[in-house]
């Protein structure tokens, strides 16, 4: 029998179960708070944004796109491959934009959920696809909101922006800043960067997509499905590597990537003292690796200064550190995402009247990072400990929705009601999760990252390769979940 599945969240994964669970003949409802698809694609408008997976890893299996233009996809292009997915799928009568969920509550039998425009549903499953680098986070500065000039989140970015002319700061100098800093450093009149800790970056190697070899993609779609799977196959198998290499306590793997950041780093940057400035002092890996060509030049050009003295307060004119004060007009803060508290935007309360929120007060845990006990037909879709460093994250959510999928067939098989996860059952996955990732760089003492939450506990990253969560979420272990 088909089940009603509520999904919430229109990005890749709310996108990619409600395309699946229609093609096994479920009814679908798909909610998204903004007014339009693609999730982290839609928010994040900031000028250089892009991917730094390869674009061929970066989509689905099932709707490759033979139309990308670099190797690594841009934000504006990944944005518009999630709205084809609408179109190729038929999603529109399924999907409600500027609405998403309030609440969502078993009853004992199904899920009752409120959207935020107050309409009332009751749907056998719910899907949150929530993400997890949604909730952009500001840090504690004395004085932020006594800046005269314009500031923002760079997930904010302000439609229409103009720099020219700007002394404009960065604060920050992750994965979004060494996108946005040499954008910014071509527009502004000057460019100050606050970098608190440098991270380790490796090469891009990034290239454009021929016209010539786009058209013939688009001209054979399946020979361009057979010679990208081929392809895909590939990169995927070095990027799975790259988790061994890079993140278990692999010396030579780690050493080799600590001497290409570091070639990379000497062979940008010919100034000594800016290079020590840049070198991180915590082991690769630790941190999310950036991938980029492009950082290192801007910082090397006129108009950039790179700021290492730590902040004191920001004023009214601009920073104050210990160098004294950066006069600014613009203050952007490319500062990272919330990811570790787990504050979605709407309330969940799973069997008993436990909300979600008490269930996880002392970490967010779940089964294969997709389902949680005492919460009934509930399939997370980038839930906990399904993060990546290595490859990429739409592989992981088509096995989610694929496991999603088997277990409410193996629910219609028994004539059941609900699958859910046992107590018993998570607390074993989460004991053999932590016990894996003791083996890996993130439980070095010396590594402090979002990865990591206060009690030292890892609940984003999944400890293995992508083709070690392939098969643990190959089959439904009835031994860890149970059909009522």
């Amino acid at each position: 029998m088909a089940k009603r599945i509520a999904i919430v969240g229109a990005g890749m994964g709310g996108l990619c179960a409600a395309i699946k669970a229609r093609e096994a003949g479920h009814e679908v409802l798909l909610y998204e708070h903004a007014d339009s698809v693609g999730g982290t694609w839609r928010a994040n408008r900031y000028p250089g944004v892009a991917c730094d997976v390869p674009a061929i890893l970066y989509q689905f299996s099932f709707a490759p796109n033979p139309h990308w233009s670099h190797h690594y996809a841009r934000g504006p292009e990944i944005h518009a491959y999630t709205r084809s997915l609408v179109d190729r799928f038929g999603l529109a009568d399924c999907l409600h934009l500027n609405e998403g969920v309030a609440s969502a509550a078993w009853n004992g039998a199904a899920w009752e959920i409120v959207t935020e425009k107050g309409a009332r549903e009751t749907v056998d499953a719910i899907v949150p696809a929530l993400g997890q680098l949604s909730r952009p986070q500001l840090p504690d500065i004395a004085g932020v909101r006594d800046f005269a000039g314009t500031m923002f989140h760079a997930a904010d970015w302000p439609e229409g922006l103009d720099l020219a002319g700007k002394r404009v700061g960065v604060v920050g100098s992750a994965a979004s800043a060494v996108q946005l800093i040499p954008e910014v450093a071509k527009q502004a009149a000057h460019l100050t960067v606050f970098q608190r800790t440098p991270n380790w970056v490796i090469p891009r190697n990034d290239h454009a997509v021929t016209d010539e070899t786009k058209a013939l993609m688009a001209t054979n779609i399946d020979m361009a499905m057979r010679l990208g799977a081929a392809s895909r196959a590939m990169i995927f198998d070095n990027a799975d590597a790259f988790f061994w290499q890079a993140f278990q306590f692999t010396p030579e793997g780690r050493a080799a990537f600590t001497r290409a950041a570091l070639d990379h780093l000497e062979a940008q940057v010919p100034d000594a003292g800016l290079r020590a400035k840049l070198t991180p002092d915590y082991p690769i890996g630790c941190k999310r690796i950036l991938i980029c060509d492009d950082f290192y030049p801007a910082l090397m050009r006129d108009n950039v200064h790179l700021e290492t003295a730590a902040i004191e307060r920001v004023e009214a004119a601009g920073v104050r550190t210990a160098a004294g004060l950066a006069d600014l007009d613009v203050l952007i803060f490319a500062t990272g995402f919330e990811t570790t508290e787990w504050n979605w935007s709407m309330d969940v309360t799973g069997e008993g009247g436990v909300s979600l929120r008490e269930a996880w007060r002392d970490g967010p845990e779940a089964y294969l990072g997709i389902m949680v006990a005492g919460f009934p037909n509930m399939f997370m879709l980038y839930g906990p400990n399904t993060n990546l460093g290595h490859n990429s994250i739409s592989f992981m959510i088509e096995r989610q929705v694929d496991y999603m999928l088997a277990a409410l067939a193996e629910v219609e098989a028994e004539g059941g009601r609900a699958a859910a996860v046992t107590p018993a059952g998570q607390r074993a996955f989460n004991q053999r999760i932590a016990a894996l990732l003791e083996r890996t760089v993130w439980s070095d003492p010396n590594c402090r990252s979002w990865y990591k939450a206060a009690n030292g506990r890892v609940y984003q990253n999944w400890a293995g390769s992508c083709g070690d969560y392939a098969a643990a979420t190959a089959c439904v272990d009835r031994e860890a979940v149970a059909i009522t």
